[in-house]
């Protein structure tokens, strides 16, 4: 039943054709679903990550043409940031979507014994990254009073969970970064707003989902039955790319099945 709604669902449209859109962590995961979205939607999409052969590889797999660039950026960097979204406007002549999806996690204890190199790196790269490409987009969309801004950040946001505390925190203060950008930026009708998923069927959570004893403990906290898939959180996603969310900035999209509720 769900794939057939699914398949129902591909011919709904967004009306996302010819607008340029930014996707970090664009070659694998949830980036690469909703690049390959907005693909088939028509829009022209600029993605990037950290090694070459993963956007290489992305770019062969999802096709795209004139549609699809690659550029190669760490996020964390503020001169790669700036070089790829000058590279996105020079290509494309516009930017009118920044999806921030890069995330990453290191194991971790607890926070209370981590060391401060851990907690910098999961710190920068989920939340001053985000910061750092949210600032640089803003700069081009308010030029042109328009734009979306649509963060990727996760219910380990509001739910502390074992081994996910750096993590988690992280994931709050980009929801805090969002409603901050949304407040700023809407005289400029930009709209900022966040899409939080729980557990999604990529290779990030993997070591959850492939061990069967786990998975089946984890759904038992889900009301739905079953973990996301990353076509789960692409539709959220591409609605606040759309005109349709026009009036709906600083607000969390939790994607989650129902477990964040509980």
């Amino acid at each position: 039943m769900i794939k057939e709604e699914r398949e129902g669902m591909s011919n709904i449209t967004y009306g996302l054709e010819d607008m340029v859109a930014v996707v970090t962590g664009g070659s694998r995961g949830i980036g690469l679903e909703i690049t390959k979205y907005l693909l088939q939607e028509k829009a022209k999409v600029v993605v990037c990550g950290r090694k070459q052969e993963g956007l290489d590889a992305a770019v062969s797999l999802l096709g795209g043409g004139d549609n699809l660039f690659a550029v190669q950026t760490h996020i964390v960097k503020e001169s790669d940031v700036e070089n790829l979204f000058d590279a996105a406007v020079e290509r494309y002549g516009k930017l009118d979507i920044l999806i921030n999806n890069v995330g990453m996690n290191l194991p971790t204890k607890s926070v209370a014994d981590t060391d401060l190199t851990v907690w910098n790196k999961i710190i920068e790269g989920n939340l001053t990254g985000t910061f750092l490409c949210s600032r640089k987009a803003a700069g081009i969309m308010k030029k042109n009073k328009h734009g979306k801004i649509i963060n990727i950040s996760s219910v380990a946001g509001t739910k502390a969970s074992p081994g996910m505390g750096i993590y988690g925190i992280a994931k709050a203060g980009v929801e805090m970064l969002t409603k901050v950008l949304a407040v700023e930026l809407a005289s400029f009708n930009i709209q900022v707003n966040t899409v939080a998923p729980g557990l999604v069927r990529t290779d990030f959570s993997k070591p959850f989902w492939s061990n069967q004893a786990i998975y089946e403990q984890i759904i038992k906290s889900i009301p739905a039955g079953r973990i996301a898939e990353p076509a789960d959180v692409v539709y959220p996603v591409l609605f606040l790319c759309s005109q349709h969310s026009d009036y709906i900035t600083g607000h969390t999209i939790t994607v989650s099945g129902g477990s964040a509720v509980m």
